[in-house]
């Protein structure tokens, strides 16, 4: 597979020159860009380039200069992008290779192993905090699932797959590159098998102890929304505490529900009733079918197939309570162009759930939209408070779990971000 990769530069090359050699792929700054790249942000937005050299195709591997000439980054070049190039190495001596490609990726799995013990649902590879941007692998069970997002990565396709079978033992490879990130990298939306042999209808995983079905084909995201592993726990231990503390278990919500993670860890934690909602009759279907796989009160599950915005405001006018509530919603904000938009979802999805949520109650309440930071969003869900009439207190911060590691100078990698608010009585 050619890859384009330029060779790495010899000893003889000074890495302070004015212009590359003839021929070698750089991507040179415009004067005071070079900036973030010396404070290790990997990412080199279209807006800061003064000139390409070298006539790179995308995915190729570039040197990174400023103005004058000094060496800054390996990257790979994507043209069509806003991000023109995503950083794979600040280290001069790099050379990327298949070699560097499987070190990568040999990493990113070994660091993982210690989670392996709360489930067969875990995340392997997460694109900048693994040095490997735009890659995205999870593995259910023995499958492998990925998504490759970024022009550099897709190139290093055939190699990567054979890191990662080699990396995990896992044989079977199944591609989920079929996401919006893909337009904009200027690559063509794709799905199927990479290695090994066609994954079944469902995948059936292991988590604390709770089972699910997985479909990698058709599911959201790789199939599943293993990024809640941590808070689904969260939701579970509340249920059993509120338990433990009145002698019965609590009433809960689940809007957005999926397929049911949060409302079957909920009666797990001993919920006496849970009332799940989405728009997505498939979705419920698998999440009733996670009730029984379970071996959980199909009688304490209760369901609404409808739209989550409507469905809070005709329970509010119901005067409906709840312990416990959880709000997943998918992405409002697909870019900074929807972000004053989303806001005002948020804020009316938290203050019509404020008004249900009965004195002493817990809410959940997650933003996955990139766009909308950690500040931004507890801003927004305090307004709500404000607005509700409530008090609340913000007792903890959500975040992805420990398979998603936050690269800190990389903060836009935070997508997934929440707050536990319990009203005070």
């Amino acid at each position: 597979m050619s890859n384009g990769q330029p060779k790495r530069p010899g000893p003889e090359r000074a890495s302070t020159r004015s212009s590359a050699p003839p021929g070698e792929p750089a991507v040179v700054l415009k004067a005071g860009k070079e900036k973030s790249l010396r404070r290790r942000h990997p990412w080199v937005y279209a807006t800061a380039v003064s000139h390409v050299t070298g006539n790179p195709a995308g995915g190729a591997t570039v040197a990174i200069r400023a103005t004058d000439g000094t060496w800054l980054a390996w990257a790979a070049y994507s043209p069509a992008s806003s991000i023109r190039a995503r950083v794979w190495s600040f280290s001069e001596t790099d050379v990327i290779d298949a070699t560097w490609m499987r070190d990568r990726v040999r990493v990113a799995v070994a660091a993982r192993e210690e989670l392996a013990a709360s489930g067969t649902a875990l995340r392997l590879v997460f694109g900048e905090s693994d040095r490997l941007p735009g890659l995205i692998v999870d593995r259910y069970a023995d499958q492998l699932v990925t998504q490759f997002q970024g022009a550099g990565v897709d190139a290093w396709r055939d190699e990567l797959v054979v890191a990662l079978v080699e990396a995990t033992g896992c044989a079977n490879v199944f591609d989920r590159s079929d996401g919006a990130t893909r337009a904009r990298e200027g690559l063509p939306a794709i799905s199927g098998v990479l290695a090994g042999a066609e994954p079944p209808e469902t995948i059936e995983v292991g988590e604390h102890g709770l089972r699910f079905l997985v479909d990698v084909r058709r599911g959201h995201k790789t199939g599943y929304y293993v990024d809640q592993r941590g808070n689904r726990q969260l939701a579970r231990r509340l249920s059993e505490q509120f338990a433990a503390q009145h002698g019965h278990g609590a009433r809960a919500l689940n809007c957005f529900c999926y397929t049911g993670g949060f409302s079957v860890a909920m009666l797990a934690g001993g919920a006496a009733a849970v009332h799940s909602i989405d728009s997505s009759a498939d979705a419920l279907r698998m999440a009733r079918e996670h009730i029984r796989l379970n071996g959980l009160s199909e009688g304490a599950a209760t369901w609404d197939e409808s739209d989550a915005f409507d469905a809070l405001r005709a329970l509010k006018a119901q005067a409906a309570q709840f312990d416990l509530i959880v709000l997943d919603p998918p992405k409002f904000a697909s870019s900074h162009h929807h972000v004053d938009r989303a806001a005002r979802a948020y804020k009316d999805i938290n203050l019509n759930a404020l008004k249900l949520l009965a004195p002493g109650g817990h809410l959940l309440s997650f933003s996955c939209s990139g766009a909308i930071d950690v500040d931004l969003f507890q801003k927004i869900v305090a307004g709500a408070v404000i607005d509700s009439g409530v008090d609340a207190w913000l007792v903890q911060r959500l975040a992805a779990g420990s398979d998603h590691p936050l690269m800190m100078t990389v903060p836009e990698s935070e997508y997934l971000k929440g707050v536990w608010l319990r009203r005070v009585r």
